[in-house]
């Protein structure tokens, strides 16, 4: 059976997933805390990498190099941008991209370097399940495009970009670059977003008072997640 890595950018983001697991060894390890468990028989390796690229690409490379996990969940919040996303609804990535990364000056398109692509796509087995733990918790999960960069959008100009040249759905900080590296090491990741904020002028209000109500309810789902790649 696979060993399975869930990620997490905050704490708040990992701490109903350790109350659901309960008992967990705490390894410390390059900089950062990884609880290890075994649940349902399997193994299991959470940690928060803190915020940003650079955090959440060492935390992922560390459970797949070091850790030696073979799937990797990600559990979190992230601002909504398409409209039809409200406070507390659930995001599927079906793509991550960078949009912060730019070098158009070269004649390459946002998010784009050479030998690298714009886009990373989930994996589409882990997709599938995810259609199947929606309908049985009963939730309506979008499925879409959500773009990472290091900075907390609050702006409708940087917004309205951002949607111009990704067609985005959500903003966050960590997915894009942790499927960077998990599409390197052919490692199968799926990215779970409960929207805490609409990427507006409200949204460090927004932010602050729904993102600890908006990570339980994506860490329940990603447990379920859990149930189903152990049962297959």
């Amino acid at each position: 059976m696979k060993k399975i890595a869930i990620m997490g950018a905050m704490p708040e983001e990992v701490a109903p997933i350790l109350k659901k697991i309960g008992t967990y060894k705490t390894t410390e390890y390059a900089g950062n805390k990884y609880y290890e468990a075994t649940y349902n028989g399997v193994e299991l390796v959470v940690a928060y990498s803190k915020i940003g690229k650079v955090f959440s690409t060492l935390t992922a490379t560390t459970m797949i190099e070091h850790f030696s996990c073979e799937v990797l969940l990600f559990s979190g919040v992230a601002g909504g941008i398409n409209p039809e996303l409200k406070i507390g609804d659930l995001i599927v990535a079906t793509k991550l991209s960078q949009h912060d990364l730019d070098i158009t000056v070269f004649g390459h398109p946002m998010g784009y370097v050479p030998e690298g692509s714009v886009f990373v796509e989930t994996d589409k087995d882990l997709l599938a399940l995810s259609k199947e733990v929606a309908d049985e918790l009963g939730k309506n999960v979008i499925e879409g495009v959500i773009a990472t960069g290091d900075q907390f959008v609050h702006d409708e100009k940087v917004k309205a970009n951002i949607v111009k040249h990704f067609n985005a759905d959500a903003l966050e900080m960590e997915g894009g670059s942790v499927a960077v590296v998990c599409n390197a090491l052919n490692i199968p990741f799926f990215i779970l977003r409960a929207i805490s904020d609409t990427a507006d002028t409200d949204a460090s209000f927004s932010f602050d008072e729904f993102m600890e109500s908006s990570a339980i309810i994506s860490a329940e789902f990603i447990m379920k997640m859990v149930d189903k790649v152990i049962s297959k």
